[in-house]
């Protein structure tokens, strides 16, 4: 769910059809109706004014952003009938659009942005987040964010990695509803689509270091690599049907070609079969309704 700064109604993405930019109240409404439908869990997604991005993301560690504000409005309302979860990202509030600081030469620096992981991951907890996502694929990233949060005193919030995240064309409409400054590509630190074993070596590190869930992003491009990580972990496995996935289905039965239900309900059935324990979809709200 995606909650954006400076907007007094929700705000439709073009791009994903039933999926929108909401306000703090419309938020807190939506939650409460997808809980109340039967979804286990919500990930928070903040979308700040481009006037508050800067180049180390300050807007997502401020205590008054509006992802760390939107996470205690729904822990006041919610408690603990749901899983809260946060991103633990930097490209939603930093001007070039990236997931780290970036470097002199316009590198993103992986230790500088691992310290920027610890503050974001402390602040959600501080905001009531019961897991904290870390998805910029930095390495080291599982490992500095627990060390954090225990120095914190948050032992008990959950670390779900993204330990294999596609450099993956699927990821377009998720830019749109982030409004993402992004100038080129994360290639030099998302995985290469086409080798299998790097993803699989990626989640072995993030269980070393202490990961309570491994995630693989996208799902239906990598239903091998879900399948694969799934024999491996000793954790819960999830998997991440993102937003081009979505739109595509969404978009198809808009044209009258396909059934949306049918083949959604078909898409998260297949990533279940491969292995994944937990599924991230746009469809959660809906596919709650259409399986009780």
């Amino acid at each position: 769910m995606f909650v954006a700064d400076g907007i007094d109604q929700p705000h439709p993405i073009a791009s994903m059809p039933g999926v929108v930019q909401h306000t703090r109240d419309s938020l807190r409404a939506a939650a409460a109706d997808a809980v109340a439908a039967g979804v286990g869990g919500l990930m928070l997604f903040g979308v700040p004014r481009a006037q508050d991005k800067d180049a180390v993301g300050s807007a997502g560690t401020d205590p008054d952003g509006i992802l760390n504000v939107a996470l205690r409005d729904l822990a006041k309302d919610l408690g603990d009938a749901t899983v809260l979860m946060a991103d633990t990202c930097l490209d939603e509030f930093t001007d070039h659009g990236h997931c780290g600081v970036l470097d002199e030469q316009g590198r993103v620096d992986n230790d500088a942005t691992l310290a920027r992981y610890v503050e974001l991951a402390v602040a959600q907890a501080e905001s009531g987040a019961h897991v904290v996502s870390p998805s910029g694929m930095m390495d080291g990233q599982v490992g500095a964010i627990r060390c954090g949060l225990d120095a914190a005193g948050y032992t008990d919030v959950v670390i779900l990695a993204y330990a294999a995240k596609f450099a993956s064309a699927f990821y377009g409409p998720f830019r749109d509803a982030v409004a993402c400054s992004l100038s080129g590509d994360r290639r030099t630190y998302q995985q290469d689509p086409g080798n299998a074993r790097e993803a699989l070596r990626e989640i072995e590190l993030d269980l070393a270091e202490g990961a309570d869930i491994v995630m693989v992003k996208p799902a239906l491009g990598y239903l091998d690599v879900v399948a694969a990580a799934a024999e491996i972990s000793p954790v819960p496995v999830a998997a991440y049907q993102v937003s081009g996935e979505y739109a595509m289905i969404s978009a198809a039965a808009a044209n009258g070609w396909i059934d949306e239900r049918a083949a959604a309900v078909e898409s998260l059935t297949s990533i279940r079969r491969a292995g994944a324990d937990i599924v991230l979809t746009y469809w959660a709200a809906s596919a709650a309704g259409w399986l009780s």
